[in-house]
């Protein structure tokens, strides 16, 4: 589950609300983000990571409104990002996994752990991943 807090003191956290529960095969083991989200004219994007059957780990993505970030506006239906047959071997197999990304004028970068064993960068359009996102939800 991804939980959303809001508070008016940056050191006094108390309540959070139920944001996304598991929905599809390749989150049900484990849900959560993958850093902080980034404003774009269509809302906040949000990565999240999902863990499916036999530990496999995958990075997809949400969108969040602008104005009540508790409300998803769109999510994918599908991996983002997923370990292909060759990033599948290393320290821990099938993972993929990032903290963060960079939004680059029209793309994110995108780097992210293969396997626990080395790194890769990802780069996607932001206008083709929000049409992607508003279409799917």
């Amino acid at each position: 589950m991804i939980n959303i807090m809001f508070s008016e003191d940056l050191y006094c956290w108390e309540n959070f609300q139920l944001l996304m529960e598991p929905k599809y095969p390749w989150e049900l083991v484990q849900l959560g983000n993958c850093g902080s989200p980034v404003k774009t004219e269509k809302g906040w994007l949000l990565l999240t990571h999902g863990v499916g059957a036999m530990r496999t780990y995958v990075i997809s993505a949400i969108l969040l409104d602008l104005k009540n970030p508790s409300l998803i506006i769109g999510r994918l239906d599908r991996p983002l990002i997923s370990a292909e047959e060759n990033e599948r071997e290393g320290y821990v197999p099938n993972v993929v996994y990032t903290c963060g990304f960079l939004r680059n004028d029209t793309s994110l970068l995108i780097p992210y752990a293969l396997s626990d064993s080395a790194t890769a960068f990802a780069t996607v359009p932001i206008n083709e991943l929000l049409n992607e996102l508003i279409k799917n939800d």
